[in-house]
């Protein structure tokens, strides 16, 4: 099992583009063969990892500091088949899957400031 932030999102990535696959299959069979029944179970499974990507994304890019555009990419990256495995190698070339060692709050520490401060 992952231990790092990076692992979890590349274990996450990668199940979304085969999940991706899979349902791709399942309807070739449903329109092709007319068993529909794997596109049922298929887009189920999609489904569920598809929002555990979503959340992953949001979970990581506060401790690994993405701007806000490399947050949308990566979401959006979860729209068209196998793109999250793209965004997962253009992300770890440049850097952008390691923690960073600054002292500044994240994006999530500055919430729960935020929500500090309003009580």
């Amino acid at each position: 099992m992952p231990r790092t932030h990076a692992g979890w999102f590349r274990l996450v990535a990668i199940a979304e583009a085969f999940s991706w696959v899979g349902l791709l299959a399942a309807m070739a069979f449903k329109y092709g063969l007319d068993m529909p029944a794997g596109v049922t179970v298929m887009g189920w499974i999609h489904g569920a990892i598809f929002t555990a990507y979503v959340v992953t994304c949001l979970v990581v890019f506060s401790p690994f500091r993405w701007r806000f555009w490399v947050l949308v990419l990566a979401l959006v990256a979860s729209v068209p088949p196998l793109a999250t495995v793209w965004f997962e190698r253009w992300a770890n070339r440049r850097g952008l899957l390691t923690e960073s060692d600054s002292e500044d709050p994240t994006f999530w520490g500055k919430v729960r400031y935020a929500f500090r401060e309003l009580n």
